[in-house]
């Protein structure tokens, strides 16, 4: 049972990251840490995402399926969404997007950035959508 369970457990984990590889932007690493269902809400999922920016990196202009809570581990951001002013984001701070705010991440430090995402979502869909 026990060796079924960690069968089961790498089959979820490479088809989450393989389906969410192709949503990656140069210099920028997503790295899923969670992936699991709300426990009032079967149909809505709670997704948490370490990501890494290179200095000068972007996330592109996206979306998300769900509310985005995000805290920035280390180094300075930029935040650019829609209809609001860009803000400048360094280590210990925090932010909320909406579900599907267009909105885009950039590294505007000279070192490694990294953030944590949560993301509550509809189930089912990739975390990140790229904004047309």
């Amino acid at each position: 049972m026990k060796k079924f369970f960690l069968i089961a457990l790498c089959i979820v984990l490479v088809s989450f990251v393989s389906a969410n590889a192709g949503a990656q932007t140069p210099g920028v690493k997503a790295n899923p840490l969670l992936k699991t269902t709300l426990s009032d809400d079967t149909t809505k999922e709670v997704s948490m995402i370490l990501v890494e920016f290179s200095p000068g990196s972007t996330s592109g202009r996206h979306t998300h399926p769900g509310d985005e809570y995000a805290v920035v581990l280390q180094g300075t951001f930029e935040l650019s969404a829609e209809g609001r002013e860009t803000r400048r984001l360094s280590t210990g701070d925090v932010w909320h997007t909406p579900r599907g705010l267009v909105h885009e991440n950039r590294n505007v430090g000279d070192t490694q950035g990294r953030v944590v995402l949560t993301i509550v979502g509809d189930k089912g869909k990739p975390f990140v959508m790229p904004a047309k």
